[in-house]
């Protein structure tokens, strides 16, 4: 499949999950830290996502016996997970009760669907994803190691430092600054290099003296 790496507001969206266990949580908190409406699937839910906001769909998760597939208590499970799919935005299979996945899977061709258990079912991927300061950082191994993508993880939260978030801040304030006094794109991208590259500002970076580095770059931009 030809997966593209993008951000989505989910700011209202409606999600389902088919599931209440460590991953379909992990998604779920995923989803309600970005603004979105979200439903869990089964028996119970603890009590820190309900805090968060998520809602519980009852469904009955005894699987006992060995006709699952045409037991009554699946038939109404169907039923159940139908209007929530039908309601949804999103719906996201986390479960181990793989009759009811499939089913889901089934009737949820219209959506953007994630499937923990099995990626290429779906449409759409929930990275590992993590913040250093405001920066968020996604890794997706394309299915080939979830190992990996926690090893790189590590690497990458060693490799960056303070000093390059405070950069971050310090051009996004020298772009807003750009904006009033530089009409050319490319002669404000020209700009920013040179600010990145300036050795007093550097020097006011390493010593994480943010303020005096915003009076340079706003003196640097003043004088041009």
């Amino acid at each position: 499949m030809g997966y593209l790496s993008l951000y989505f507001d989910v700011t209202s969206k409606n999600v389902f999950i088919l599931g209440t266990g460590e991953v379909a949580l992990r998604r779920a908190a995923k989803f309600l830290d970005k603004g979105a409406n979200v439903k869990l699937a089964g028996d119970s839910l603890d009590a820190d996502i309900l805090t968060k906001g998520a809602k519980l769909v009852k469904i009955h998760t005894d699987k006992s016996g060995d006709n699952h597939q045409n037991s009554d208590f699946f038939n109404e499970n169907k039923n159940i997970v139908k209007v929530e799919v039908e309601k949804s935005d999103i719906v996201v299979i986390a479960t181990e009760d793989y009759a009811l996945a499939d089913y889901v899977s089934s009737i949820s061709h219209n959506k953007l669907v994630n499937r923990a258990d099995d990626p290429l079912d779906g449409n759409i991927i929930v990275p590992t994803s993590f913040y250093i300061g405001d920066v968020e950082f996604s890794i997706y191994t394309g299915g080939k190691s979830p190992l990996m993508a926690k090893y790189l993880r590590k690497k990458i939260q060693n490799i960056i430092t303070d000093r390059d978030i405070l950069e971050i801040e310090l051009q996004n304030y020298g772009r807003e600054l750009l904006k009033n006094n530089v009409k050319s794109s490319k002669r404000r991208r020209e700009i920013l290099y040179e600010l990145l590259d300036n050795q007093k500002i550097i020097k006011l970076l390493d010593e994480e003296n943010l303020s005096q580095a915003k009076e340079e770059v706003k003196k640097y931009i003043n004088n041009l």
